[in-house]
């Protein structure tokens, strides 16, 4: 049986993170920093790999960041380029082989890897590499990366890369290095976030803003989608791998994944979720006494819906931030014991209430109906369930671990049956154009620039029948 939070059980989890440091003599601390402020990306595993650029340091381990690295094992991350990856596993499963950055000796000498996504070709590629006489040593698609790479004839590494890259096909920020190269890459249709900043002479890559600023790294530019960055004793040159195509960021990033404090294409994600929550009023007022949001992306949500309505927001909700890791428990009634744990109702802030209860998402509805429940102990009268994304009809193959369709709730039930099966006296989600007024527009202007396929079933790439017609993990 996996080993999984029971508060995250019924959440869409984001598969991971990725950082890096480029020419700066602190590279594997300011890379440990970084990752520590990505920690919410993944608590799986965690993993820097540093070159002086004649050999490779490397430290990777299972669970989080605190926990892979101390004083002394950083002390040992020696040089001036470092590359660093936390994860959340979906397909591939937990383990310290999958545990990335990936590193390999091939042709050329050694190669690390680390990124954030998913290909959606990457059975079909392992098998075909399979059948040439590559070996894989883990079960990440990340491997294929490397696989592609190192069975390249190409005369050099950004030529190998670019073959690489014209063959995959899904979602990834890519960051591949050698002692003496890097490579920095954006998948064609910028699915996941990847931005760039300047610290001293150095630069620094990173799945989210938040980090730069941990660091104290000056913002430059995002990464733009089919874009190759390539840093080598030349310098930094950029290069493209495959023509413009429309932007699909994916809308979760702004809904759940990234922290508050980050930015995504000029947009902070904070106002984005309390514009969010501001909208989703307008279209599903209640009468209630007060408003609460789950911690901690629907905090943002809950504010601007209170701002909107003039109900007041308390914290009616408190998540114990010291439990550390549970395991998904045999019975109901311990499952539910879990969920006391990571989650606690204030019945001082609740009791006697009608309560709006502002959540992301629903996914199976098993967390939801325990949340409800919690706030019907604590004394609520009335709990008003209000959601910040549309109903999560479809699965998402590009790094996002979501159930197989059977599993979301509502792709089978109205919204009607889903606030029966959760218990709640009224449920409403924001409608998918109330999201996207919600989220804006990059300072590009892109007309439509966000993944939708969650809610709407249409992805912005071809999915392999393999992974479209899947039944379990």
């Amino acid at each position: 049986m996996r080993d999984e939070s029971i508060f995250d059980f019924d959440k869409l989890n984001e598969e991971c993170g990725v950082f890096g440091v480029i020419g700066h003599p602190d590279a594997a601390l300011l890379t440990y920093y970084g990752l520590h402020a990505l920690q919410h990306r993944g608590q799986e595993s965690a993993g820097i790999v540093a070159t002086n650029g004649e050999r490779f340091f490397v430290q990777r381990g299972l669970g989080l960041v605190t926990e892979v690295f101390n004083s002394e094992n950083l002390q040992k991350l020696k040089g001036h380029t470092a590359i660093g990856h936390v994860r959340y596993s979906t397909a591939g499963g937990t383990g310290l082989a999958n545990a990335q950055p990936l590193v390999f000796n091939y042709a050329r000498g050694e190669l690390a890897i680390a990124t954030n996504g998913n290909l959606v070709n990457a059975s079909r590629l392992r098998r075909e590499l399979e059948e040439q006489g590559s070996i894989f040593q883990t079960t990440t698609d990340t491997e294929v990366f490397a696989h592609l790479i190192a069975r390249s004839r190409a005369e050099t590494l950004e030529e190998a890369v670019k073959e690489a890259l014209q063959r995959v096909v899904g979602a990834y920020a890519l960051l591949i290095m050698t002692n003496d190269e890097v490579i920095i890459a954006e998948d064609p249709h910028g699915l996941r976030p990847f931005a760039m900043a300047k610290m001293g002479g150095g630069w620094v890559f990173s799945s989210e803003t938040c980090a730069f600023d941990v660091i104290g790294a000056q913002f430059v530019r995002e990464v733009v989608p089919g874009e190759m960055i390539i840093f080598d004793k030349n310098g930094m040159r950029t290069s493209r791998f495959a023509e413009k195509r429309e932007r699909r960021t994916c809308s979760f990033e702004f809904v759940y994944f990234a922290r508050p404090d980050s930015n995504i294409a000029g947009i902070n994600v904070h106002a984005a979720r309390k514009r969010m929550g501001k909208i989703l009023a307008r279209e599903a007022a209640v009468e209630a006494d007060v408003v609460t949001g789950v911690p901690d992306s629907s905090i943002s949500a809950a504010i601007g819906f209170a701002e909107e309505t003039g109900i007041p927001y308390e914290l009616g909700l408190i998540k114990n931030r010291y439990v550390g890791r549970t395991f998904i428990q045999p019975s109901q009634e311990l499952r539910e014991q879990g969920v006391k744990m990571k989650l606690s109702a204030v019945s001082g802030v609740v009791s006697g209430k009608r309560v709006v209860m502002v959540d992301d998402s629903i996914v199976r509805g098993t967390t939801s109906r325990r949340i409800v429940n919690l706030l019907r102990e604590a004394g609520a009268t009335e709990v008003h369930v209000r959601i910040t994304s549309p109903p999560v009809k479809n699965p998402c193959f590009y790094g996002i671990d979501t159930p197989d369709r059977e599993e979301l709730v509502a792709s089978s039930k109205t919204v009607e049956e889903i606030r029966k099966e959760i218990g709640a006296d009224s449920l409403a989600f924001i409608s998918t154009e109330g999201m996207l007024e919600a989220i804006g527009r990059p300072s590009a202007g892109e007309a439509r620039w966000n993944c939708l396929a969650c809610f709407t079933g249409e992805y912005p790439t071809a999915i392999e029948q393999e992974k479209a017609g899947r039944t379990s993990r």
